[in-house]
């Protein structure tokens, strides 16, 4: 559990002195060139009110201040400059679209370049502030725990992880059960803890013994809580759960889950649906009406029949649904069961052009308009695959818990196409669970642009 007292610190000091800067930086600059521009102009004031607004949303898309993001620096950093680049093409796009002539050029450029400037120096600032909180030891808790075994070793280290937010005091245990020398002291027995933790002004008991085991916690529990002191159990779930798990509550009832799924959460499913209607829509109004009947008429003249093809696929909740793809191949009967190889004797000219370029997935923009796709998640597989390896790999359904993408975190770190090997559908599947579990807007912005950046740069695997 992280010190939250140390970490809402750091989340107000960052917040206020990134937006303090924004503001400082556009009313100094403003005048210092208050003879080259009018203030009196309602333009600037829309201006300065979109540059607050920009990095109010962009800050809470990315969750630049979020506490995972500022447990490192070196993540921090990174986040701080991603979520400057969207900031700025959300000032950029504004300006665009509201066509703000009236805004000096000069004056923009000097607040974006001065902008960046100062959040470089607000990171420095941050790092200096986190390591003056931690070298004074202002927020170190005093903790002790009771007994000594394989999950209080386990906690032990993750608490030693704090750096200087935790102090240890020791354990509480009987010294029959302790067969090795500790790291930390073997203060006194259960029975005495309470005794111990007032010595030492303790403020946090961790036990990592059930009172099941033991019914003198419940009694302790009590006290530490009349003492003003937190107690905390830390369940050992080693022997029926090896691997990591999350606790959600269904009223007063706790539920164990085997992973977490940021899109379960029915705000994050807006989010990403939102953006999916956006961008599906910008897509078949500007690209496919005019894509649809030139390709098609290539396609057509080629090989005569449709100009689609639409497959059946395996969708979120391993629903089936028709996937919509431009053909770029010649009618065959094992099309959905044959993967397409490299120097594929199916492939039409045009095709093996449009394959080469991902020009054939585009239609799928008109499954991600009605619901069926997302723009990014795992991708879709025939539903003899889906079959096939569901048997083979202990974890692969678990990818179809979202709703499948035309583009994907598996794709983009080089698991495009054909599959040959059980290993590589392995890896596929890893980086769509990877995906699943650590879904976030900007997650997906990133993965579209790295997919776009690849069709550029031309991929080995696209064929």
């Amino acid at each position: 559990m992280m010190n939250n007292r140390y970490s809402r610190i750091l989340q107000f000091y960052e917040i206020t002195m990134d937006f303090t800067t924004l503001n400082i930086v556009y009313f100094l600059t403003r005048y210092l060139m208050r003879d080259s521009i009018s203030l009196a102009s309602t333009e600037y004031s829309y201006f300065w009110l979109w540059l607050n607004t920009a990095w109010l949303l962009t800050s809470w898309l990315s969750q630049l201040y979020g506490e995972n993001s500022m447990a490192s620096f070196e993540g921090f950093s990174r986040r701080s400059m991603h979520t400057y680049f969207y900031w700025a093409v959300l000032v950029l796009t504004y300006l665009f679209f509201t066509r703000q002539l009236a805004i000096s050029r000069l004056f923009i450029l000097v607040i974006m370049v001065s902008y960046g400037c100062m959040l470089l120096l607000n990171r420095l600032l941050f790092l200096m502030v986190r390591g003056y909180l931690r070298e004074k030891q202002l927020f170190c808790r005093k903790v002790i725990i009771l007994g000594y075994n394989e999950t209080a070793k386990k906690l032990t280290t993750y608490l030693e992880d704090e750096d200087n937010l935790t102090e240890i005091v020791g354990y509480c245990e009987k010294e029959e059960n302790v067969s090795e020398l500790t790291h930390y002291p073997v203060l006194s027995r259960l029975e005495n803890a309470m005794q111990v933790a007032m010595q030492y002004n303790v403020e946090e008991i961790y036990s990592t013994i059930a009172p099941e085991h033991n019914f003198a916690i419940y009694q302790l529990m009590k006290e530490a809580e009349q003492a003003c002191i937190r107690f905390r159990f830390i369940p050992d779930m080693s022997f029926f759960i090896n691997r990591s798990y999350h606790v959600e509550y269904m009223k007063d009832i706790p539920v164990l889950t085997m992973r977490r799924e940021p899109l379960e959460d029915s705000l994050n499913r807006m989010k990403k649906r939102i953006m999916d209607v956006l961008v599906s829509s910008f897509v078949i109004v500007f690209l496919l009406s005019w894509m649809i009947p030139l390709l098609g008429l290539l396609i057509w003249l080629e090989s005569p029949g449709p100009i689609f093809f639409r497959q059946m696929r395996s969708g979120r909740n391993n629903k089936p649904f028709k996937c919509i793809k431009f053909r770029s191949m010649k009618r065959s009967q094992d099309a959905n069961s044959r993967q397409a190889t490299k120097n594929d004797d199916r492939l039409t000219k045009i095709g093996r052009f449009i394959r080469k370029t991902s020009l054939d997935e585009f239609p799928q923009f008109l499954n991600v308009f009605v619901g069926e796709m997302s723009l990014v998640g795992p991708r879709p597989h025939m539903l003899k695959h889906t079959d096939d390896y569901s048997k083979l790999l202990e974890e692969y359904m678990v990818r179809h818990f979202a709703k499948p993408g035309i583009t994907g975190w598996a794709q983009v770190n080089g698991y495009r196409g054909e599959t040959r090997t059980l290993e590589q559908m392995q890896g596929r599947v890893q980086y769509d669970i990877w995906y699943l579990e650590n879904w976030s807007l900007w997650q997906d912005v990133r993965i579209m642009f790295l997919t776009v950046i690849n069709i550029f740069r031309g991929e080995q695997n696209a064929f």
